[in-house]
């Protein structure tokens, strides 16, 4: 993807090339210049991939990608991701050591990262960021501050808030660590000579003296708060928009892409409901051919004999006996107590028996009901019910 993209900012920069040399000489010919016209230009003056036009093409490449990993520096630093932020200053730095030339409008980016990749490491006294191994990270923080205030045109509050806030967690770390002697010499760097009778100097001078790293002044002015100010200016720098093609096309991607995705959960999630829609009406439609079914099993005694005359209750009670006096039936298998209503055959107890036939075999009703959990059933109940469920084919 990021050679596509090189590719395609190769091809539009040649495109702009050629355009504007074309209405160069178009112009010199509307204002009647009678000069012949030029030899054709050099093969390698004129030929896309000429180094000349490949050098230009990588400066304007490189200052998208300039931009577009300083934003990615001033989230990650409001946000707190510390690994993020990490990976986007090896990014910048190996971007800005790429860079040919540093232009105007690229200052001010450079020192608002070099800010921040001071800032987080403005507690470690073992970072350093130039030769001098003496200069602590938020006095070089400060330097990247007061050449982003010489930018700015218009003087602003927040800008020396920040400034004061550097300057004294600039003494007041060195202090948290012991190191009084080191304190005192940044604090004659922060402030020379010439102000040494600014208050803010003479106030952290006394500080120094008194040795007090808890100092109150020194817990209002803190280090948190140092990073809520610079938070809060990067955030208003975020809010700005950019007109960086880097941001541009990425933000249309990732449009596109979060309309594709939201386009395939709807999607899915139809799909889903209408799957378990579909389940929920094979469930109900068995349970109540189940239902059916029980009924038909119940009513066999209602049905009238082949004769076309109806079994009396004296050849009811006959066949009672006689059914009761077969070995292969236990007293009160079948026979329900006086008065109690014929139950129907549940959907759950049809999968048990259906599970029952498969693990024991057709025929072992009574291990099949000793097995699974079939209230008021016996096994001539289980027998019969398995009949009349290969009859209706639901098995």
């Amino acid at each position: 993807m990021r050679e596509g993209l090189l590719q395609e900012v190769l091809e539009f920069e040649c495109r702009r090339a050629s355009r504007l040399k074309m209405e160069g000489q178009a112009g010199l010919t509307d204002c009647g210049d009678a000069s012949p016209p030029a030899s054709p230009a050099a093969p390698d003056q004129q030929s896309p991939g000429s180094p000349v036009l490949l050098s230009e093409v990588e400066a304007v490449a490189a200052g998208w990608m300039l931009d577009f990993a300083c934003r990615c520096l001033c989230r990650h630093f409001c946000e707190g991701n510390r690994r993020d932020f990490e990976r986007s200053r090896d990014l910048l730095l190996t971007i800005i050591k790429g860079l040919c030339r540093i232009e105007a409008q690229q200052v001010k980016t450079i020192c608002i990262c070099q800010l921040l990749v001071c800032v987080a490491e403005g507690k470690s006294l073992d970072s350093h960021f130039g030769t001098d191994e003496t200069i602590s990270p938020l006095e070089n923080a400060l330097s990247a501050w007061t050449s982003l205030q010489k930018l700015q045109s218009i003087p602003d509050k927040l800008h020396e808030e920040i400034k004061h806030l550097i300057q004294i967690q600039a003494v007041a770390v060195h202090m948290e660590k012991g190191y009084f002697k080191e304190a005192t010499e940044v604090l004659e760097r922060l402030f020379p000579e010439s102000i040494s009778n600014e208050p803010l100097r003479m106030k952290l001078a006394r500080i120094t003296k008194q040795k007090d790293p808890y100092h109150q002044f020194l817990r209002h002015f803190s280090f948190n708060l140092l990073n809520e100010k610079i938070k809060y200016y990067i955030s208003m720098l975020l809010n700005e928009e950019s007109d960086n093609f880097l941001m541009k096309e990425a933000a249309k991607e990732a449009k596109t892409k979060k309309s594709e995705k939201i386009t395939a959960v709807q999607c899915n999630s139809e799909s889903e409901a209408a799957a378990e829609k579909l389940l929920e009406c094979m469930q109900r439609s068995h349970k109540q051919s189940c239902s059916l079914t029980g009924q038909a099993f119940w009513n066999l005694e209602q049905i009238q004999h082949p004769n076309g005359t109806k079994i009396t209750k004296r050849k009811t009670l006959q066949n009672k006996k006689v059914l009761q006096s077969t070995e292969n039936i236990q007293e009160g298998d079948y026979c329900l107590p006086a008065g109690k209503k014929k139950q129907r055959w549940s959907f759950e107890e049809d999968k048990k028996l259906k599970d029952g036939v498969k693990k024991f075999g057709v025929g072992n009703w009574t291990q099949i009901l000793q097995h699974y959990d079939f209230k008021n059933r016996t096994n001539v109940m289980l027998k019969d019910r398995w009949r009349t469920m290969v009859q209706l084919r639901i098995v």
